[in-house]
């Protein structure tokens, strides 16, 4: 939608290789939070650490890497930020208080990258052959919440992750940011419904 007079809606889409190498250490170390949102397909899946006081602090340093991996601009370190050793720039810690997460990462560095980057490269390739029908897709669901309620779709901005997750769904990631199954994100007659829901919530 373009126009100073008119609202306006960002949708921009993407298959974050930080937020994939996020993921692979999430599934790798056994951390079950967030609970809701499912593994990756085709990375290792440690069983879930358990509960004792070392796997609680371990989620907890990962869940803080996490909201800064989605979404840092709204999660600023109060420390100032290193690149973990073996990640390239695909991930980042603060200098003080993650001495746990960063070594349980550094024997993953090498497959957690292989991976991200892999599964982003199949997304940049699928999607630079789509990118009109993508901008429709959002711009459908736009539409259609428009007539559903009778007015203008107010301004927002959305941050759309297309991840490769073992289960179909949108789930929110962030405040701002949803991650998307990609076979759902792939399927336009299922896609369309599932992403209504968000699009009222924003819009």
């Amino acid at each position: 939608m373009s126009g100073a007079e008119r609202p306006e809606w960002v949708v921009r889409e993407d298959a974050s290789a930080t937020v994939l190498v996020a993921l692979f250490l999430r599934q790798a170390l056994g951390i079950r939070a967030p609970e809701e949102l499912p593994h990756l397909r085709g990375a290792p899946a440690a069983p879930a650490s358990g509960d004792d006081d070392d796997a609680r602090l371990l989620q907890r340093q990962w869940l803080a890497y996490w909201a800064m991996a989605v979404e840092p601009q709204a999660h600023p370190s109060p420390v100032p930020l290193e690149l973990v050793d073996g990640y390239e720039t695909l991930a980042v810690l603060p200098v003080d208080g993650f001495d746990e997460l960063r070594a349980a990462m550094s024997p993953l560095a090498a497959d957690a990258v292989a991976f991200a980057r892999r599964a982003n490269d199949r997304y940049n390739l699928q999607a630079r052959g789509g990118s009109a029908s993508s901008y429709r897709a959002y711009a459908s669901a736009i539409a259609e919440h428009e007539r559903r309620v009778g007015r203008r779709a107010h301004s927002f901005e959305l941050n759309v992750q297309v991840l490769p997750l073992t289960q179909r769904g949108v789930w929110w990631i962030g405040s701002l940011t949803i991650a998307v199954t990609d076979g759902l994100r792939g399927d336009v007659a299922a896609f369309d419904p599932a992403i209504q829901p968000i699009i009222a919530e924003l819009a």
